[in-house]
């Protein structure tokens, strides 16, 4: 592992003991080490790429982890629980868990800014799973330490009392904060859409609040659809300060 700074692997391989990841794994360290450079420490050379990347493979990931622990959960409930999984918040969670601000090279202005810490992590929680992805082209290096973060989550989420009913609170919160209802526009999905979004769905939902595009669902029923549009808008909603 060639790198500027001699500490640098020691600190890698100190990582991926963290993730329960065997020292022999086959782990691209070069990419590894990418996953873990901030745009500040150099303009081409960073995360960003594989953040892109990373992003895709966060979503196919929590897709097949709903498959095989969540089967009898529908694709409108399956919407539910991954776009939980999926946000910034909860990838920045688990970052934090594992420690990975310690591995992060930032330059001296994002250093200085505790403000984007949660979209730094964030951002860089998705590229080290691209990082991962890529060294194998699967999800050898991943699941077996993600899939145990992933149940207590997707069972918060299960638990929840809006979640079995997302309308409703969406519709309290516009009402408590705007004293206005929400607006959902559904519709059937056609051939071409049934390609964009490898998804068995039947309907798609966009929830629009005030001019606004909230949040979109997919699912086997109007009222699948609309409770999945619902929990993205209540969720996103609710997410900020």
């Amino acid at each position: 592992m060639p790198f500027n700074d001699p500490r640098r692997p020691k600190q890698l391989e100190k990582l991926i003991a963290r993730l329960g990841l065997p020292a022999s794994s086959p782990v691209q360290w070069q990419l590894l080490d990418l996953a873990l450079t901030h745009p500040t420490v150099h303009a081409e050379a960073n995360y960003d790429r594989l953040e892109f990347l990373g992003d895709a493979v966060v979503r196919l990931v929590v897709a097949e982890f709903l498959r095989e622990h969540h089967a009898s959960r529908s694709v409108g409930e399956w919407s539910a629980i991954r776009s939980v999984l999926v946000s910034d918040r909860t990838l920045a969670k688990l970052a934090d868990s594992y420690g990975l601000d310690q591995y992060l090279r930032l330059g001296n202005s994002a250093a200085g800014d505790p403000s984007g810490r949660t979209s730094r992590l964030a951002d860089c929680f998705e590229a080290l799973l691209a990082a991962l992805y890529l060294s194998t082209g699967d999800f050898s290096l991943i699941r077996c330490w993600l899939d145990s973060n992933w149940q207590p989550l997707a069972e918060e989420v299960c638990t929840d009392p809006a979640y079995h009913n997302y309308k409703a609170a969406l519709q309290a919160w516009t009402q408590a904060h705007h004293q206005a209802l929400p607006e959902y526009r559904t519709e059937s999905i056609t051939e071409s859409d049934h390609t964009e979004f490898a998804s068995p769905a039947r309907f798609k939902s966009e929830v629009w609040f005030q001019g606004q595009l909230l949040g979109q669902g997919l699912g086997k029923s109007k009222k699948e659809a609309e409770k999945a549009a619902a929990q993205t808008a209540y969720l996103s909603l609710t997410e900020l300060p």
